[in-house]
């Protein structure tokens, strides 16, 4: 036997390599059809367990409805405030109460003078029969003015600063209240500067209000989920054993913090309109007896659906952080 021969016998003959069966690919409709269904399974199963406890839910949603409700009254009140206020905040006029002995021609011949000035804007002169008639109008005391022998008001003359930024006593009101034709000078620019104060630190107020609540919030609904997640933790094993991704286990647990958050919401929302209309009645008539049109706003559509999708938002954060703890365990070993 040749030398050729034997090296043939000897060489093992070589492996055939076995091509591994390629997967059937998915039809990117069936794909997407199978995810909608798992979603739609999760969105009703995740309902269909809050609505099997239904107490240990009702409790729940009532301490987040409550939660929310405090922010909304906050800004509702501060919200009304600054609408009442805004006219009052807004206003730069002089006030300038006339002598009641001065002549209109007197009257007439400051507002002129003041009108040629650079630094004012506007005057408006009220003589004494349109305040007494504006009065009768205002305050319903017609029949008691009536009564009166004489007009006992002085001409007004309401001067519009041109200047936005005013120091607290400008310049123009100190040579007004050195006039020898006027008797008064009101000019609360200092008093608008501490409202506009006020209503400052208020609207932080009702920031770090809701920012609490949103923060309690989310506890709330993440505590909840975990209780409900650790009930569960033999179902969650059975499941990562047969090779349920994470994804899937986390999935209904998503849901229901979704389904926290807008029932929470909702009831927040119903708690806010329920004191709305308790307090327009009484708040209305107790302006209009100081002459004030004003009506309470309410919250609107668009804060509405913006409350509605945080809550629901800070509903999926605190599930999903629930769920995360759990998960980051491990997977359990067959």
């Amino acid at each position: 036997m040749s030398r050729q021969a034997e090296r043939n016998q000897r060489s093992p003959a070589p492996a055939v390599a076995h091509a591994e069966p390629r997967r059937p690919r998915i039809p990117s409709r069936m794909r997407v059809a199978a995810w909608s269904d798992q979603h739609f399974f999760s969105f009703f199963s995740s309902l269909g367990r809050l609505a099997a406890r239904p107490w240990a839910t009702l409790l729940t949603v009532l301490v987040l409805g409550f939660a929310l409700a405090l922010p909304l009254l906050f800004f509702l009140v501060f919200a009304n405030a600054r609408d009442l206020t805004g006219g009052m905040r807004a206003a730069r006029e002089i006030t300038v109460f006339m002598k009641p002995a001065l002549r209109p021609e007197e009257t007439a011949a400051l507002a002129g003078e003041l009108r040629a000035r650079s630094d004012v804007a506007g005057v408006l002169l009220r003589t004494p029969e349109q305040g007494l008639d504006e009065l009768r109008r205002l305050a319903g005391f017609g029949e008691a003015l009536d009564a009166l022998d004489g007009n006992p008001l002085p001409a007004v003359l309401v001067v519009t600063p041109r200047a936005d930024d005013d120091p607290d006593v400008p310049p123009l009101v100190v040579k007004l209240r050195a006039d020898a034709r006027v008797d008064l000078v009101q000019y609360d620019a200092a008093w608008r500067r501490k409202l506009s104060g006020i209503l400052e630190f208020g609207a932080r107020l009702v920031a770090v209000v809701a920012a609490l609540l949103a923060l309690a919030t989310l506890l709330v609904i993440g505590n909840t989920v975990r209780m409900d997640v650790q009930s569960r933790a033999d179902e969650i094993s059975v499941m990562q054993l047969v090779g349920a991704s994470d994804g899937f286990v986390r999935r209904p647990f998503l849901y229901a913090g979704l389904w926290y958050g807008l029932l929470g919401s909702l009831l927040a929302l119903v708690v806010v309109a329920g004191v709305e209309l308790a307090l327009a009645g009484p708040v209305a008539r107790l302006l209009d007896s100081f002459g004030n049109r004003f009506s309470l706003a309410g919250i609107g559509p668009l804060t509405a659906l913006e409350v509605v999708v945080a809550s629901m938002l800070l509903g999926w954060f605190g599930a999903y952080a629930a769920t995360a703890r759990h998960l980051a365990s491990g997977r359990p070993r067959p």
